[in-house]
């Protein structure tokens, strides 16, 4: 007797280890992530574990092999289909992420209305904080980016604060930066800023996210089922909630 309950509970704890989805993400869409989690859980049975990181980071751990069966990545992505380690077919996109402007609470709103705009208020800024590209974030890279473009890179390096992503809006708020720059998506979390709004796509074009199953996921099933959800139209509203822009 005591043979077969052995039996029975090894049998109930493999399926229950075969309904958990690993999931890994940038850290910009987590916010949203992490609302739709439980509507899928519950709809569904599977337990969602998710893993977070900057997208060159996740995209690198994607690309490099490790297991995880549900693979967000970041455009572009053309190395993670190289790699062999997605199954390409099964790519969906989910949500595009806009780099933003945020200041502390009840100060002056800048006008970045344009790219003119944009860099009259980062050359008169007397700081400005943002994630460190070093590390990986989009948001910084785009920002980065951003600066060549205008052709201010080294005229505003010297008021530049380039930190972990999580502490822009805390670092904002505390007003220890005049001006906050990270992606919309992360700065609602934060009630000690005001946020000004999106940078100009022409000089900070969006982020898209997409999802893949894992070539290595432990149950392809489970890990489509998950990724039809974070697409799906109902899912939309939570992305939309999170300043992002769903699908393509």
């Amino acid at each position: 007797m005591r043979k077969l309950l052995g039996l029975l509970l090894g049998a109930a704890l493999s399926v229950a280890a075969q309904t958990e989805i690993t999931l890994i993400a940038p850290i910009g869409i987590k916010a949203a992530i992490d609302d739709l989690i439980p509507g899928f859980e519950k709809k569904t049975g599977y337990k969602v574990k998710p893993t977070y990181g900057t997208g060159l980071v996740t995209k690198k751990q994607v690309a490099d092999g490790e297991p995880f069966d549900v693979p967000i990545v970041q455009a572009p992505y053309d190395e993670v289909v190289k790699s062999g380690h997605v199954v390409a077919a099964s790519m969906k996109p989910l949500a595009s992420g806009r780099v933003g402007v945020a200041v502390k609470k009840g100060a002056p709103k800048p006008d970045i209305s344009s790219a003119e705009a944009v860099k009259r208020m980062l050359l008169s800024a007397k700081s400005v904080v943002y994630p460190n590209p070093a590390r990986g974030p989009a948001a910084g890279i785009t920002f980065d980016q951003m600066l060549v473009k205008l052709g201010i890179a080294e005229q505003v390096k010297p008021k530049l604060k380039p930190v972990v992503g999580a502490e822009v809006m805390k670092i904002t708020a505390r007003g220890e930066a005049e001006i906050g720059v990270t992606f919309l998506s992360e700065l609602g979390g934060e009630p000690g800023i005001d946020i000004v709004g999106p940078l100009p796509l022409d000089i900070a074009p969006p982020t898209r996210l997409v999802a893949f199953v894992s070539a290595h996921a432990k149950d392809a099933k489970a890990a489509k089922a998950l990724i039809d959800y974070l697409s799906s139209g109902a899912a939309a509203a939570t992305y939309k909630h999170h300043r992002m822009q769903p699908g393509r």
